[in-house]
């Protein structure tokens, strides 16, 4: 889906909250994603990044964008209505973080 909401804006309460949230889906997900698998996923967080790693991969996340072990790097906001956008891609802020828990995790 195309983004059709603006991002959040940066150090607002919407945005501390919208990023915790972000920071809790991370986790969960990577929890899962690296059940029974050689390395366990570690999720950093900070009111800066939020920092997925698993063995030699990593995938950092800011308010305004992201960054992966890979070199590659885009476009990454989170919408005032708690929607997900990365790479211009808008969709549900769990199913963003389950999608992109599995690119690094599973891969």
């Amino acid at each position: 889906m195309i983004p059709s909401d603006p991002p959040v804006k940066d150090g607002s309460l919407l945005q501390q909250e919208l990023w915790s949230s972000w920071a809790g889906v991370v986790r969960s997900y990577a929890a899962v994603h690296s059940l029974g698998r050689e390395h366990h996923a570690v999720v950093e967080v900070s009111s800066a990044e939020v920092l997925l790693r698993y063995g030699a991969e990593w995938m950092r996340f800011r308010p305004d964008g992201y960054q992966r072990s890979d070199g590659a790097a885009g476009v990454f906001y989170l919408t005032v209505n708690g929607q997900a956008v990365v790479d211009g891609v808008e969709d549900e802020m769990d199913l963003a973080a389950e999608r992109l828990c599995r690119e690094i995790i599973v891969a």
